[in-house]
């Protein structure tokens, strides 16, 4: 049970609150003709917006909610991140915002005892926003719109479903079991990063699979897809996303592509 005093429909608007801010921003830098770009000591790129992004919404977090914690992709933890905290990933799609691909978002999203209670997607270069919190549905809104609530898709066979995903890099020895899947399914397509579960979520594709996330890049993801119906786990089927790999479904396909992924196919 909850014991802090704001109530999930105050973090929602707090968390909408927080993603205007962070439209506003990266907006602005998307397309710049002088984005400042280096490299992480992992290899990936990060720009002057991604951080600037992830420091506005630290800040208005130490002003909103002193108390909570606070886990973002470009400046990790704050101390003593607690049982109640927010997870951030400035820009979900560096390479794409880098590259100007309009498939790139903010992702917000609230947890409480290791469950998301709040999420927020925002791609304002797309012009759609998608949001959830627990027990109240997952909605999506178009340039600004009304909101429309979401649900997944019936579909419960394999070889009617479309499957969504980044690449092909990181399956490792699930690679053959992975293009299995896809040669089994009604049609596959790379949408990538975000995009992949939201379609999951509003019912356009069936299953996403992304092999090797971050917490960050999946908890927002997680409630918009559970609150649509489906379901969010690991590739081994472990619920929610601390367990470094994305698998969004409409749940009646779940137990198919787990078997199928990790080679339990008879």
């Amino acid at each position: 049970m909850s014991t802090s005093k704001y109530s999930l429909g105050e973090d929602l608007a707090l968390a909408l609150q927080i993603a205007d801010a962070a439209d506003l921003i990266t907006q602005s830098r998307y397309q710049s003709q002088d984005l400042v770009i280096t490299t992480k000591p992992d290899n990936t790129p990060v720009t002057d917006a991604d951080k600037a992004t992830e420091t506005a919404i630290r800040e208005i977090l130490t002003r909103e909610r002193p108390n909570d914690g606070v886990l973002g992709e470009e400046f990790g933890e704050s101390e003593n991140l607690g049982s109640r905290y927010w997870v951030i990933d400035p820009i979900d799609g560096t390479k794409n915002f880098m590259r100007s691909v309009p498939t790139w978002s903010t992702l917000i999203a609230l947890i409480e005892d290791g469950e998301v209670i709040v999420g927020v997607v925002s791609a304002p270069a797309v012009t759609r926003r998608w949001y959830a919190s627990k027990g109240n549905g997952a909605f999506v809104q178009f340039n600004g719109g009304a909101a429309r609530k979401i649900s997944v898709s019936k579909v419960s066979q394999l070889k009617d479903a479309s499957v969504t995903y980044s690449d092909f890099v990181g399956f490792g020895d699930r690679r053959e079991a992975f293009m299995s899947l896809i040669d089994q399914s009604w049609r596959s397509r790379g949408f990538g990063d975000f995009w992949s579960h939201m379609l999951v979520a509003e019912g356009a594709a069936d299953i996403a699979v992304e092999p090797v996330l971050a917490v960050w890049d999946m908890a927002a993801l997680d409630i918009v897809v559970r609150e649509a119906g489906g379901s969010f786990t690991s590739i081994t089927g472990e619920p929610g996303p601390h367990h470094g790999s994305g698998l969004s479904t409409n749940g009646h396909l779940l137990g198919q592509v787990v078997r199928q992924l990790n080679g339990q196919v008879q």
